[in-house]
């Protein structure tokens, strides 16, 4: 009888971790994606001095999870996000506003589909 309860109490503290990790990975990635959002309205206004330190200010709050982000998630989810936020920054740097939108564009989605692998699904359990 103990077991069964050890076992219990060990699956639920699991769940109980799962729905908290969806829950915050929402969260992170909600906001990372309204400050590209803000990134892409300031490039579009052709401010792209501000674009440029908007979309740093949201590398250094993404990089600030990293740690947690490649214990949590897979790698190459992680990995194609950091390498779009380089190719954001450097399509900033040389005001190639085309190229910048369908990067934050592609960024964005991409935080979106990081949040949707972390949320208990039934798409994710099967």
């Amino acid at each position: 009888m103990k077991g069964y309860l050890t076992s219990l109490a060990i699956l639920a503290a699991v769940l109980a971790f799962c729905l908290w990790n969806g829950t915050a990975m929402t969260a992170d990635t909600a906001r990372w994606r309204d400050q590209l959002l803000h990134t892409d309205a300031l490039a579009q206004s052709e401010d792209w001095a501000a674009a440029a330190e908007a979309l740093a200010e949201s590398y250094r709050d993404w990089a600030q999870s990293q740690t947690y982000l490649h214990i949590v998630a897979r790698h190459d989810a992680v990995d194609d996000a950091e390498a779009m936020y380089r190719r954001a920054a450097a399509f900033a740097a040389t005001r190639e506003l085309t190229e910048f939108r369908a990067e934050i564009a592609d960024l964005r989605d991409q935080l979106r589909l990081l949040a949707e692998m972390e949320r208990l699904d039934i798409k994710n359990v099967l």
